[in-house]
């Protein structure tokens, strides 16, 4: 993202004095305003004599307690991060969030009295990446132990707001959420500026650049077989095509006209889309969407491997990988080389076959350097992260941490699945319906603290892609000094080291950390009295199946009112909520990684804010967070065919079930600043997404698990895509909700094998849209060899039609081409030229 103005806007020591306890020594580059003994508090936890080094995370400008007030406005519009589409404060008169990394240290010196001193060392900063600037604060802190002075703190203030990130790009949301469901170190590669230049960056090269008269001599063996094979592909192609008609004396197709679409006749700068591995994108340029302009003659699509001396990975029908680049050059002669070549933009630039990538590197993160005094500091910024995610939290850890029972009463607005509800669902519950949470670590790091609870936003808001509003009611690490001030925070979520906080029960769910147990409040009740759901007529009925997009209820599934299984501590164990866990539970026991569990959880938050919206419909008619639901409309007297849109199912009644699953919970998330946010993004989002118009998201739940759809609702879901996703904006949209462990575009390649040949075309045309863009070419190459060939195929095909409607056919007799030319001038279409005379076949028409 595009950073302007200061990353530090203050720097702060602290020191544990024997007498004096907690005392905050240095302020830099001026006072915050905000009482002094608070913020030495927060720096130095409780038993931060017991740990040799600490991490803390606390946060400023979140109650008027903490609000810093500095006598130089450095709270001015230039010194803030850009802002983020749905991410702006509610009153843009609001001071921005301040997070504060602060790193405690427990020197061990004799002379001392307790034979140690404690202190610790802070800055503060807007961007929410803070664990990126942990190696400077470790060794500004060495650097203050070794001469404990004011310039230290100057120094490392100076060495933060030095670090140039001007040059990390700036991604959209939709760019977030692709990047992030991505494992491609080469994802949106094309964004990165070459450091000095402004031009494109190659991508990072696997293979050295060399002369091409050199550049293949050890592959010489290799080159000729494969060059045999194809020969002898062509011919039996030539031979089957031809052989109906081989005497019709008529016919000047030439052989290469009727080569057939290979692995080498569809490609993007020299890597094809047949290709499914990670060199996809190693041998093409590209900037902003662009493609080497290197690649292109006057004649169509050239040798690109050749000229730009780099072999290109291909898969042979040996099914291996081969290095050598047989296959494209004796191809170059072939029609469909040129069939699908994407438009080169003005943008374009050349390669000059020495290019080497300076970042070279993964480009989920933007690589830079902080100089502090003589060392070069690497910094690797995430460029995938959202305001709601503050440091290096660990899904994965809370997960496994806590995954027992809860105990105390059950309540309907933690309890969604009674007492079988996991503790993870509880917490989730917890978070979007406002209540007090508390994190106990007796005996352990505060550091550890802090980032369960930055976990804990983490999971409510949908990793941040979602909804928001949880970070500005955290409190890391909190303690007794500041009590009466966090607490009067409504549904504050706080990290504590003191077990003292579980006695005084100032809280609605405690989750200790040393036990991974999780206790509800026993006067819960009391606080949040159950209230039963109203409005809805027909009631809805309880649910005891199980959600899936396929399943069907049976009559003994259906609870009726009354009936002694609708109680609410009966509710059976395998809800939509536990499936989802155990999915989860089964990822981290086969060692899949976080990145894949953030997007579960992008995709679970996302569930519930779509149920949340049918019922809003459900119970008062209408919803402001939401698409309608409703299903696809045919064509009646008077109104045309319509797209479905919102959340719907496959089984209505198992729907309802879920929904009075989630009734009381959602009743509970109407109430809290999380839906009133949530209600203005999605009301910008109508607004502003590049996609707009129709619901996308309930296209794609049709084609992943309808059991039957319609012809004319394929056509016009096909028909919406092909016409709305074009730009590259409409693109990355459209993938964002395509993640690869869903299977990525596998739902829009069902549209290849569909038995109308319109359908057909219109997912050509989508493809081909996709395909015009670097990202569109990674989720292309992630469809099996079938899908893509069948995607190669029916392209080629149908680029062979277009051109034979603008062209004039050789088939036509010497008579009927003279009488186009001279007709008008030779402005005859073909759709005004008499039919051409059947083929013959031995002289006998057919």
């Amino acid at each position: 993202m595009a950073i302007h103005g200061n990353h530090c806007s203050f720097v702060l020591l602290a020191e544990f004095h024997l007498l004096e306890g907690a005392q905050l020594k240095y302020q830099f580059p001026q006072p915050l305003g905000v009482d002094e003994q608070v913020l030495a508090m927060s720096m130095l936890p409780d038993g931060a004599e017991m740990q040799m080094d600490d991490w803390t995370i606390f946060f400023l400008n979140q109650t008027p307690f903490n609000t810093i007030a500095p006598v130089i406005g450095l709270d001015s519009p230039d010194i803030k991060a850009a802002a983020l589409p749905g991410d702006e404060p509610k009153d843009s008169a609001e001071p921005g969030l301040l997070c504060v990394l602060n790193l405690v240290r427990t020197k061990l010196d004799k002379s001392l009295n307790r034979g140690a001193k404690v202190l610790a060392l802070a800055i503060c900063t807007r961007h929410p990446f803070i664990q990126i600037f942990k190696p400077v604060l470790l060794m500004a802190l060495d650097d203050y132990l070794a001469n404990p002075s004011q310039d230290c703190l100057a120094r490392l203030f100076d060495a933060v707001n030095s670090m140039d990130l001007s040059r990390a790009p700036a991604l959209t949301r939709f760019e977030k959420i692709v990047m992030r469901s991505s494992e491609r170190k080469d994802i949106f590669a094309e964004k990165f500026e070459q450091l000095g230049s402004g031009s494109s960056l190659s991508v990072n090269k696997s293979h050295r650049s060399m002369p091409s008269t050199t550049s293949f001599s050890s592959f010489e063996d290799t080159l000729q077989r494969r060059m045999d094979e194809n020969a002898a592909r062509t011919r039996d192609w030539d031979e089957t095509i031809r052989g109906r008609d081989r005497s019709d004396p008529n016919d000047t197709i030439q052989p290469a006209q009727r080569t057939p679409p290979s692995e080498t006749s569809f490609t993007l700068g020299g890597s094809a889309v047949w290709v499914g591995d990670e060199t996809g994108l190693d041998d093409f340029e590209v900037h902003q969407g662009g493609y080497n302009q290197g690649a292109y003659s006057q004649g169509g699509y050239s040798d690109s491997v050749t000229s730009l001396g780099v072999p290109s990975t291909l898969v042979g029908s040996g099914k291996r990988r081969s290095t050598d680049t047989s296959s494209l050059t004796s191809h170059t002669h072939v029609t469909g080389a040129t069939l699908l070549r994407p438009p080169m933009p003005a943008t374009a630039t050349s390669f000059d076959g020495q290019s080497r990538s300076t970042w070279a590197k993964d480009t989920h993160f933007f690589h830079t350097t902080v100089a502090y005094r003589d060392h070069q500091l690497p910094i690797m910024m995430p460029l995938s992260t959202f305001p709601e995610e503050v440091g290096d939290y660990s899904l994965i850890t809370l997960i496994k941490v806590f995954n027992g029972t809860v105990t105390g009463p059950l309540h309907p607005h933690l309890h969604s699945n009674g007492p079988q509800t996991h503790p993870i669902i509880v917490l989730f519950n917890a978070l979007v319906t406002g209540k007090r949470i508390i994190f106990l670590g007796h005996k352990r790091p505060a550091g550890e603290v802090s980032s369960f609870v930055l976990a804990a936003c983490a999971l409510g808001s949908g990793c941040g892609a979602v909804l928001r509003g949880f970070i500005e009611r955290a409190f890391p690490y909190a303690n007794l000094n500041n009590r009466e001030e966090w607490e009067a925070v409504p549904a504050y979520i706080a990290g504590v080291t003191n077990p003292i906080f579980e006695a005084l029960g100032a809280w609605d769910l405690l989750l200790d950390i040393s036990t991974g147990s999780v206790v509800v409040a026993k006067d819960i009740h009391a606080t949040y009295p159950q209230q039963p759901a109203t409005g809805l007529n027909p009631p809805l009925v309880a649910r005891t199946g199980t959600l899936k997009a396929e399943s069907s209820l049976g009559e003994e599934d259906i609870v009726k009112p009354g009936d002694k299984k609708n109680d609410f501590a009966q509710r059976a164990e395998h809800s939509a909520d536990a499936m989802f866990i155990e999915d989860i539970k089964t990822a981290i026991e086969f060692h899949y990684g976080e990145s894949l569990v953030r997007g579960r959880f992008i995709e679970y938050v996302t569930r519930f804010v779509r149920l949340a919206s049918r019922y809003e419909e459900e119970t008062q008619g209408s919803t402001s967070i939401g698409y309608p639901s409703h299903l696809f409309l045919e064509n009646a007297p008077g109104r045309p065919a319509q797209l479905g849109s919102g959340v719907i199912f496959n089984d209505e009644q198992t729907g309802m079930k879920e929904i009075s699953l989630s009734a009381p919970r959602v009743e509970a998330w109407r109430k809290t600043n999380s839906y009133q946010y949530f209600m203005q993004d999605f009301k910008k989002s109508i607004s502003s997404n590049p996609i707009r118009g129709f619901d996308v998201v309930h296209q794609i739940f049709r084609l992943r698990h309808a059991k039957k759809m319609a012809d004319l609702e394929v056509s016009m879901l096909m028909q919406n895509l092909a016409d709305n996703v074009k730009t590259y904006d409409q693109v990355v949209e459209l993938l964002s909700y395509l993640m690869p462990h869903s299977g990525g575009i596998l739902p829009l390649s069902f549209g290849l094998l569909h038995q109308d040949e319109g359908v057909r075309n219109r997912t050509v045309d989508l493809f081909n849209q996709i395909r015009s863009y670097p990202v569109g070419v990674i989720f292309l190459q992630s469809l099996n060899h079938f899908q893509r060939y069948a995607y190669v195929r029916q392209a080629h095909v149908r680029r062979e039609k277009m051109q034979a409607a603008e062209q004039p056919s050789t088939l036509y007799p010497p008579a009927l081409q003279a009488m186009r030319r001279t007709h008008s001038g030779g402005s005859m279409s073909i759709s005004q030229m008499p039919p051409p005379p059947p083929p013959r076949v031995n002289g006998t028409a057919f």
